[in-house]
């Protein structure tokens, strides 16, 4: 395609829709209603747990349930928003959510939750990479698309700190079902809302036959990566089973890629991680979040456990991280995303979140809310944002509209992956380090309240030894970042394609170097 093509204003892909701002409301409304329910349903769990008979044994089952389905198919997901059209496959994700949520809190047994849960997350594996492929097909200019991915980068930031704060009102003073039940509401709202407003950019399905070795090979690979870690943490690194599901991961995605560098419509097309700044984005991300998703728990722990915080109040102890992402993607990202390399935000952003958790690991019982957690929760909400913006953009900026939803799918795939090895690995460096404080403390302690203070001690000791890991791993996604993402600032006066195939993809801002 032509430079002249591309910025023709009666031009098919040239052409903005008029309707993309009233869109972005939409898709992220959906987009919260998603990351809310990775949070708030962990607030809700004792007390269906209790309700429903469920034992400590399977508790587990209501969070890896969702994370096994929504992990194991985001790859599948992409590539089916690719080939029935990602308005389709995002109203009918949101139908299906909508569904398995009221499954969920019309539950009366823990098969039935279960089955819930993993429903949610299959459709949430259609809705994922549908809403962020909407985006980046809808807005193909430079300093609109920042402002839509800063939008879009504060609500997946910030939306799982929002979902404790509404999973504590809605435990507290409603009903754990609730939790469930309140996320119809952003469904419909949601759905209809893209139904009359989406409107997708000509060419952009893929009509390929379904690569059904990669949906097999990937699926049963991710799933086994998912449950392999988290089983690691309830069972620990040794357990036979978790090794096997380590092994079985290695082996089922070295395959995926050997078939999908041979077949001819492949699931995921190695273009897509193979391209230098794509790829330095989801390791990049995926580790940022691995440090995020064990500091949200341990966090939650601290509050309620040492510091005898309520739900609720825990919640709103996390607004300050919320505030700080808002300004980092909507004010810092998005202002700066059209002047400067992507680099110069992702890197720096994520040495800032770094800091702020370097404040965290001085935790100590009798720790100030306002001296240290404040300013660390402000840090970490202001570098994430900062980073997360840029990077969610730059993932799906310059792919084919044909690849749109499976490089949306790897974006959601990296950060989901993190999660589950952020809570395992960090979680159970924090249970080791507590177990050996503990040992080396307890004969020390006479009276039953001495040795309640060795625990609590104990514990904190955990979580601080735990988050100079995290500190570790945000450097090295700061040092990922400056080093593979070699992409310029776009040029607001020029629009052409940034792959091979120029002539099949929408219009987007040249990359200067």
């Amino acid at each position: 395609m032509s430079e002249t093509a591309a910025k023709a204003p009666g031009s098919a892909l040239g052409a903005a829709d008029p309707n993309r701002w009233k869109a972005l409301a939409f898709i992220a409304i959906a987009q919260l209603m998603v990351v809310l329910d990775a949070t708030i349903v962990n607030i809700a769990l004792p007390s269906a747990q209790q309700d429903l008979g469920i034992s400590d044994g399977n508790r587990q089952w209501v969070v890896t349930a969702y994370a096994l389905a929504f992990g194991g198919l985001l790859l599948f997901g992409g590539r089916i928003a690719d080939l029935w059209g990602r308005k389709r496959a995002f109203v009918i994700g949101l139908g299906g959510f909508a569904a398995a949520s009221a499954l969920g809190g019309a539950a009366t047994n823990e098969a039935m939750m279960f089955g819930a849960r993993a429903l949610q997350g299959a459709f949430g594996a259609l809705l994922a990479p549908a809403a962020l492929s909407l985006l980046a097909v809808m807005f193909t200019d430079a300093k609109e698309r920042a402002k839509a991915f800063g939008i879009y980068g504060a609500i997946a930031g910030g939306g799982g700190a929002v979902g404790l704060i509404l999973g504590g009102f809605l435990t507290e003073y409603l009903d754990w079902r609730w939790t469930f039940f309140v996320n119809i509401p952003f469904a419909v709202i949601a759905a209809a809302g893209a139904w009359f407003v989406i409107r997708e950019p000509e060419g952009g399905r893929n009509r390929s036959a379904l690569d059904i070795p990669g949906v097999v090979l990937s699926t049963l690979g991710l799933v086994s990566l998912v449950y392999g870690f988290t089983r690691a943490e309830s069972n620990g690194w040794g357990d036979s089973m978790t090794i096997g599901m380590f092994v079985a991961s290695g082996v089922l995605l070295l395959a995926f890629v050997l078939v999908e560098a041979r077949v001819k419509a492949p699931l995921l097309p190695l273009r897509v991680v193979t391209e230098r700044n794509r790829g330095g984005i989801y390791l990049s991300l995926g580790l940022a979040i691995i440090a995020m998703f064990g500091l949200f728990l341990f966090l939650t722990y601290y509050l309620q456990i040492v510091k005898g915080y309520s739900p609720v109040k825990t919640g709103f102890a996390f607004l300050p991280m919320i505030a700080g992402m808002i300004v980092g993607s909507t004010q810092i990202g998005t202002r700066l995303m059209t002047r400067v390399a992507p680099r110069l935000l992702m890197g720096p952003g994520f040495l800032v979140a770094g800091v702020g958790m370097l404040l965290l690991t001085q935790l100590e019982i009798g720790t100030s809310y306002a001296g240290v957690l404040l300013p660390a929760m402000v840090l970490l909400g202001l570098g994430m944002g900062t980073a997360f913006m840029p990077a969610m953009s730059l993932a799906t900026m310059g792919v084919k509209p044909q690849d749109a939803g499976v490089a949306s799918a790897m974006v959601n795939t990296s950060q989901q992956v993190g999660g589950a090895i952020g809570t395992a690995l960090l979680n159970t460096i924090a249970a080791s380090a507590t177990t050996s404080y503990i040992a080396d403390h307890i004969g020390g302690a006479t009276s039953r309240s001495q040795q309640q203070l060795v625990q609590l001690e104990g514990m904190v000791h955990g979580y601080a030894n735990a988050i100079w890991f995290a500190v570790g791993i945000l450097v090295a996604a700061a040092a990922i970042a400056f080093t593979f993402v070699n992409a310029g600032r776009p040029d607001l006066t020029t629009t052409a394609s940034s792959e091979e195939g120029a002539e099949d993809e929408v219009p987007v801002p040249v990359v200067a170097h």
